[in-house]
């Protein structure tokens, strides 16, 4: 009885077999089934690694996709971030209304202080519309 069960005193773990293994020659790992990074081997169908949370270099994509289509793709974008549309249009309206602030300074030069007077407050309405527009988008995002 006591061969029967071998390593009854040792505390068993989750990772461990219950029956040894049979000792197998091991063979070669491909690179694509390991690892860069920590040179662990990928579960079956994973996109990173479970220990380092590296990406995979297999692309398990399927074929027709393109990275850059995808982005400029409206719909896909709006999925991808989980927006809905009116949220994802002011999102895109901020961030114009904070370029428009930045290039205000480089297009407009003050010579006198009331110049600079006016560009300050421009910028300022700009980026007041800027945070506007972005507390519209919060307010329109998807539960």
């Amino acid at each position: 009885m006591a061969q029967t069960l071998p390593n009854c005193d040792e505390r068993q773990e989750f990772w461990k077999p219950a029956v040894p293994l049979r000792k197998e020659p091991q063979q070669a790992v491909s690179i694509e089934q390991a690892c860069d990074r920590c040179g662990t081997d990928f579960l079956v169908g994973s996109r990173f690694c479970y220990v380092c949370g590296a990406a995979r270099q297999g692309d398990l994509t399927s074929p027709g996709t393109t990275g850059l289509r995808e982005w400029l793709d409206f719909a896909s974008l709006r999925d991808a971030m989980g927006q809905s549309t009116g949220s994802l249009i002011m999102l895109f309206l901020g961030f114009a209304c904070v370029i428009a602030a930045l290039v205000t300074g480089f297009i407009y030069t003050a010579t006198t202080v009331l110049d600079w007077q006016a560009v300050q407050i421009w910028r300022i309405e700009w980026l007041l519309a800027a945070v506007a527009v972005f507390a519209a988008g919060l307010l329109l995002k998807r539960k």
